[in-house]
């Protein structure tokens, strides 16, 4: 990192003037050696390169690791409500090698929704959501069916 510094350092003392104006007549001499145009020995150039492969593959696998995991967390909602699965997201998790996990946040959003789905489908629920009905429309329905199975005993029954 010394290198680095040291070259942005070096460039940019050489814009203002302050640079040795031998050196700037050498870089126009040989302008074939990139090590020499950015001011810096051979050995630093290729660290530099190294480092800067080296800090991109780092930074590609982040990106395809939270990719893996956004396609993840869209398998779990599509499995969720039943929709279509997509073969990209798929592809992204093969990708990022199968071993994608949510992150802790997304974790905790989906056992609570899984709660919420368990709590809707158990008895408390469904009273809950009674608790919730207009009771007058309930007793409605309920006399209008009794009356329509009133009538069609009638119609098949002799004795009533």
């Amino acid at each position: 990192m010394s290198f680095l510094l040291k070259s942005m350092v070096s460039s940019q003392l050489k814009g203002f003037g302050l640079g040795g104006s031998s050196e700037e007549k050498k870089e126009d001499g040989e302008g074939s050696d990139p090590a020499a145009a950015q001011g810096m020995s051979r050995e630093e150039y290729e660290e530099y390169q190294r480092q800067l492969v080296e800090e991109k593959m780092e930074r590609d696998a982040k990106y395809n690791q939270k990719k893996a995991e956004r396609a993840t967390l869209r398998v779990h909602l599509r499995e969720k409500y039943r929709l279509p699965q997509s073969e990209k997201d798929d592809n992204q998790i093969q990708m990022a090698g199968d071993d994608v996990e949510l992150p802790e946040d997304l974790q905790r959003m989906v056992a609570e929704d899984q709660d919420e789905e368990e709590e809707k489908n158990s008895i408390l629920g469904h009273i809950q959501s009674i608790q919730n009905l207009d009771m007058d429309t309930i007793k409605e329905k309920a006399t209008a069916t009794f009356t329509e199975m009133k009538q069609a005993a009638e119609e098949k029954c002799c004795m009533m």
